[in-house]
């Protein structure tokens, strides 16, 4: 299945509220210039140290785009 990261990432929405993995998805949703077709690391990586809301730090970024890269890459 050829999926983005940002349709990866959406699994982790509606966790718990004290899973960083849950509120880095619920946050990345409610950003609505996230690059919702981007497969790579560095153009995703650049728009999370650059853009994003605190709240999609780069380490959780790192650890899901492992975990993406583990399933669809």
């Amino acid at each position: 299945m050829d999926r983005s990261f940002y349709q990866f990432a959406l699994s982790y929405r509606g966790g718990e509220k004290n899973d960083p993995h849950s509120v880095f998805a619920e946050t990345m949703f409610k950003d609505l210039s996230f690059p919702k077709d981007e497969r790579s690391f560095d153009t995703l990586s650049r728009y999370i140290e650059e853009k994003a809301d605190p709240l999609m730090s780069s380490i959780l970024f790192d650890e899901l785009y492992r975990h993406y890269e583990d399933r669809f890459l």
